[in-house]
């Protein structure tokens, strides 16, 4: 294959520290039919069945510092149906919850399921994610799925996570240090090089302990050409997740491995916020929908547990598998606010695992242990390199500005983030501009009012910017017809995003009525759509501000495709920041926008 990593661990020792604090808020796991007083299955043999302890968690992106406001926060159900949120997430914490976890726990493998980097703070950003690969070496995880924002810089950047080395621009960005790369594999069974038709990283990993085998395989979303820019997947080709998933089985059952867990960067929507919920009433995998209760569903009976993510989500289900017997899919959230514990009982004389003792939970990463020494050393390092740039001013807010933390369509942050597009890219000479849109998946955080660091409250740092906009996507400004615009609305609540709306962020001005009491394209009220009160033209021409993701028809939306006469303006995140810096001062600080354009009927 293409890329492996450089170390053999199949044998490594595994560190703990001896914090020995429980986490906080396991979900226990009811005992499963035919199953004996101590929760295993009727005939179990304690000489030839061994217990294998997997960790896991998913969606990390770069968040190695507590994350800030609601993307730090998960929300415990408690017995009487009342829910208090917990703060949660920062790699110090995960660090020593997992290795307090592994303690008395000889067979132990730690898996992610994709988006450890990418989408990432500008700590670990700035440095094109060098930080976050760091942090996951010294977590000692063995095993990653790629996923889609492992391609956010293409595949030969990709391949630098993996194997090591300077950054091609960048460099290295500490004197004398070469990156090394990875030491654990990353897994990409599904993406392959459309001139080799090879994968483009190893299809799979078998770990071993003591004679003990576990195969996994790791993929991404058959769709992530959709959600990464162009250059991001160019040359490459995305295959189907089951497909490939029951053909590398096959592989692995060839090669004597019959216990295997698929490493899968795609996600479900759990019916609770809760991540403790029981996700298995009134039936099995009752509390999930989404794309991976299909992939479940139709994956080879001989996979024994999917390892998910993409979506943010918590879920702990067991949802059927061909033949009917349950099978345990799980998720731990996002941004290592939790982790995943799963107990596998192997047998030896098999080589399979006894699915019906298949036992999970999803505990909190709290921030109530002591800090793991050597994470908060690998912080501070960075950060001291990132300070110059992290700290400095870029403006002022009143109160918080949600983005990610907002459950509405319209979301404060983003007819913010419009506004400034807007702006920045309306006068004549920068585009002439009269619209701007916005891909709500692009925001990736909230503005918090209180101070991160020293900078004083209400005070928005370029690190703080760069959170909220890591990607430093290229502005376009491009012709769409009136006609065009409206389809782009529509294709908001159908097509590929019918299942799972998208709803654009817009800019002052522009304002229209989503009815979701119908169905599809018809959600979008056409005749409602309208800019500064006059309605929209089916056959005028207007001039459309949108990132260069959305301009290339990404995230389900060709008809902003169509664009002509483009003009490329300045990044996302300076057209923000020139905005912060503009319309705000310490004795005038932005408030939140009221989030009042889009007009939605439920």
């Amino acid at each position: 294959m293409s890329a492996t990593p450089k170390k053999n661990r199949a044998g490594r020792r595994i560190l703990a520290t001896a914090a020995g604090l429980a986490t906080v808020g396991a979900m226990v796991a009811a005992l499963p039919a035919g199953a004996d007083d101590r929760g295993k299955p009727a005939g179990h043999h304690p000489g030839r069945t061994v217990d294998v302890q997997l960790l896991s968690f998913n969606d990390l992106h770069g968040n190695l510092e507590p994350p800030a406001g609601s993307s730090g926060e998960v929300v415990h159900q408690h017995a009487d149906g009342t829910t208090e949120k917990i703060k949660a997430g920062g790699v110090e914490y995960l660090a020593t919850h997992l290795r307090t976890a592994r303690q008395g726990n000889p067979y132990s493998v730690t898996a992610a399921a994709g988006d450890m980097i990418g989408a990432s703070p500008l700590m670990s950003g700035l440095f094109h994610d060098e930080p976050t690969i760091e942090a996951l070496n010294k977590l000692k995880l063995d095993v990653s799925s790629v996923g889609n924002h492992e391609f956010d810089e293409g595949a030969k950047e990709l391949a630098r996570m993996q194997n090591g080395g300077c950054h091609p621009t960048g460099g290295c960005y500490e004197e004398g240090k070469t990156f090394p790369g990875a030491n654990f594999p990353y897994l990409a069974a599904n993406v392959t090089n459309e001139k080799t038709g090879k994968p483009i990283l190893d299809p799979y990993f078998i770990w071993e302990r003591k004679g003990v085998k576990i195969g996994f395989i790791g993929v991404t979303l058959e769709g992530t050409p959709n959600i990464v820019t162009a250059e991001g997947v160019k040359g490459l080709k995305f295959g189907d997740e089951v497909e490939t998933i029951d053909k590398y089985t096959k592989v692995l059952e060839r090669k004597g491995v019959k216990s295997i867990v698929a490493l899968i960067h795609e996600g479900g929507a759990p019916a609770s916020s809760s991540y403790n919920y029981n996700c298995d009433s009134p039936g099995a995998g009752d509390g999930i929908s989404g794309p991976v209760v299909d992939i479940a569903k139709k994956l080879n009976p001989q996979v024994d547990a999917l390892v998910t993510g993409h979506t943010h989500q918590a879920y702990v289900c067991t949802v059927p598998d061909p033949s009917g017997k349950p099978r345990m899919v799980t998720s731990a959230s996002s941004y290592g606010k939790l982790y995943t514990d799963t107990t596998l009982t192997y047998d030896r004389r098999t080589k399979d695992i006894v699915r019906t003792s298949v036992e999970s939970a999803n505990h909190v990463v709290s921030r109530d242990v002591p800090k793991a020494a050597d994470m908060t050393s690998l912080i501070e390092r960075w950060n001291t390199l990132a300070a110059p740039i992290a700290n400095r001013p870029q403006g002022y807010i009143s109160a918080d500005i949600n983005g990610r933390g907002s459950t509405d369509y319209e979301k404060p942050l983003g007819d913010l983030i419009t506004d400034a597009q807007l702006a920045g890219l309306a006068p004549a000479d920068k585009g002439g501009a009269q619209i701007a849109l916005m891909n709500p998946g692009g925001i990736r955080s909230d503005l918090v009012y209180k101070a991160s660091g020293a900078e004083g409250d209400g005070v928005v740092t370029y690190g703080e910017a760069f959170t909220v906009q890591p990607f430093t996507n290229m502005m376009n400004v491009v012709d769409l017809t009136g006609a065009q615009l409206i389809a782009g609305l529509q294709q908001q609540v159908s097509g590929s995003n019918e299942a799972s709306p998208k709803i654009l962020q817009v800019s002052k001005g522009f304002t229209y009525t989503l009815d979701m009491t119908r169905t599809g394209a018809a959600r979008v009220v056409a005749d409602s759509v309208k800019l500064n009160g006059e309605p929209i033209d089916p056959a005028k021409t207007y001039r459309v501000a949108m990132n260069e993701f959305l301009a290339g028809g990404g995230d389900g939306f060709p008809a902003l495709a169509q664009g002509k006469n483009k003009l490329v303006g300045a990044s996302d995140l300076d057209v923000f920041n020139a905005y912060l810096a503009a319309n705000s001062s310490a004795s005038a600080p932005i408030a939140p926008p009221k989030a009042d354009r889009i007009t939605v009927v439920k």
